[in-house]
């Protein structure tokens, strides 16, 4: 494990912690000031719990069964019967940094105060995340309102002992034998704890979180291919200056611009058009990547501060306020989220888009302007890299059909009662499939560039330096270069790790300098 340790305090959470522990299993604390806190709110839970008036959450019952009042000898069961009814979740399990992600958010919440969870329970789940053990969460279940209600009540479900989880060694075994091998203490809920566990956006959150830090260096990476494109399509760097992009100033394509001019400083491939295929300007792919690119990037810029402000959020129904009151709301409406969960699918559908066309150009003789069909070593008798675009093509029309958004639709549940939804879990579930196909066509593209850049050279013309670190790092990471055909799947695979690990921008940033 990771020793790194997370303090988890009263006023959320930064998106580093919550990789930190998602990804890098860090371990985590409650703070003093926490502990406090949930203390205190604690004791007004009870003394509402202790009154003859109906409290929602706390002696009543939920959505649309709010109006029975329940009685202090039921009020246990109840907590522990909302807590099974809505672990109803199907379908395939969720990936560990998803649950992760999801109990410590929740986590974070909790310590916030305004939950009325007991001490006890908070330390709990910080037990159960230390302890590396996961709850086994299904991939259906969640509308995104009233947050992600089955993904969190199967780990809650775990914090009770009940259900199934994944040991540390990546068993799946019942939980309270996993929690018990840790001599970890099952909870028994009392009054609003059950609800408080489960009324969140944590999922959606989490896994928004986690995307951003994947396409950070996705887009990264792309303005890296788009410039080994550019040189191996003897295209012109002028397009970059940034004289042309201060007249426009969106702040993503000043920084997508200045990325790839500095991959290509020094290059000798860059303006050298062919006397038999003049060229005024580069199409579009070539020569607007920069305002494409940071259109994405200023898109992420505000998914950012959407999850910002979430992550610094008290996400339940009711909540426990400063003053003492307790007020029913709906904060844990996932629309804020689902929006820019949608939105980055289609910002990452339509880069994924540019770079299969840029692609594309490579391989047609017609337009790559002196390169080899299909970058082919003896076109004919090999066909070089022409299913390799068939597989990028493949994955681009899937993002576009990710790309519709989810959070346009609405389908009432509760007996009308949540009667519109977010469908934030589902913007999730189909952007870490976007994220992932997106890595995969990067990829390809590198994979183009880097075997055409190696074919200028052998031509005469000089790569970039950051160019040249950058086939020679894919050439190591074990993407073969040039030459006759063979399986090409496993050179593939190589590229999409290589890209997908950060290795890209490592390779190149001893020469460019840090990139944006």
């Amino acid at each position: 494990m990771d020793m790194h340790t997370v303090v988890v305090g009263t006023s959320g959470t930064t998106a580093e912690d919550v990789v930190a522990v998602a990804r890098h299993d860090a371990r985590v604390e409650l703070s003093a000031a926490a502990v406090e806190a949930l203390a205190a709110a604690r004791l007004i839970v009870d003394a509402l719990a202790a009154k003859p008036e109906p409290v929602y959450g706390v002696s009543t019952g939920f959505g649309a069964l709010a109006s029975r009042h329940i009685s202090p000898e039921l009020r246990a069961q109840l907590q522990r019967n909302i807590v099974r009814s809505h672990a109803a979740g199907m379908g395939p399990r969720v990936e560990r940094e998803v649950v992760r992600a999801l109990m410590f958010l929740r986590l974070k919440t909790v310590a916030s105060g305004h939950t009325g969870v007991r001490p006890e329970v908070a330390q709990t789940m910080a037990d159960v995340l230390n302890a590396g053990i996961t709850p086994v969460v299904h991939e259906y279940g969640s509308l995104g309102c009233s947050g992600d209600l089955a993904p969190l009540s199967h780990c809650a479900l775990t914090l009770m002992g009940e259900g199934d989880a994944e040991g540390p060694d990546g068993t799946v075994r019942p939980a309270g034998e996993l929690l018990a091998a840790h001599g970890i203490t099952p909870v028994e809920l009392r009054e609003k704890e059950g609800l408080a566990l489960l009324n969140g956006t944590d999922g959606m959150l989490g896994m928004l979180v986690m995307a951003l830090a994947d396409l950070k260096n996705l887009y990264t990476s792309a303005d890296i291919t788009a410039a080994l494109s550019l040189e191996a399509l003897l295209g012109t760097d002028k397009v970059l200056a940034p004289e042309l992009h201060a007249i426009r100033p969106h702040p993503g394509q000043g920084v997508s611009a200045d990325n790839m001019l500095r991959v290509l400083a020094g290059s000798g491939l860059t303006g050298h058009h062919q006397e038999d295929a003049p060229r005024v300007q580069d199409a579009y792919s070539v020569r607007c990547a920069p305002q494409v690119n940071g259109a994405g990037r200023d898109t992420l810029d505000y998914a950012a501060v959407v999850a910002g402000r979430e992550l610094a959020s008290s996400v339940d129904n009711p909540v426990i306020l400063p003053d003492g009151r307790v007020e029913s709301n709906g904060n844990f409406h996932g629309a804020p989220v689902a929006y820019v969960l949608d939105f980055l699918a289609i910002v990452a559908a339509d880069l994924g888009s540019i770079c299969e066309r840029r692609t594309d150009r490579l391989l047609d003789k017609n337009r790559s302007h002196g390169l080899p069909p299909f970058l082919a070593h003896d076109a004919g008798v090999d066909s070089g890299l022409m299913i390799a675009q068939y597989t990028q093509a493949a994955l681009v029309s899937e993002m576009k059909r990710l790309a519709v958004p989810a959070s346009a639709d609405s389908i009432p549940s509760s007996a009308m009662q949540e009667d519109h939804v977010s469908m934030g879990w589902s913007a999730a579930r189909k952007l870490r499939t976007a994220v992932d196909n997106l890595a995969r066509i990067v990829a390809v593209e590198l994979y183009a560039a880097t075997r055409a850049v190696e074919i200028r050279a052998a031509q005469g013309l000089t790569p970039a330096p950051a160019s040249q670190a950058a086939v020679d790092a894919l050439r190591a990471a074990g993407a073969e270069g040039p030459g006759p055909d063979r399986f090409l799947a496993p050179d593939l695979a190589a590229a999409d790790t290589f890209v997908r690990e950060g290795r890209l921008v490592a390779a190149v940033e001893p020469v460019t300098g840090p990139l944006a």
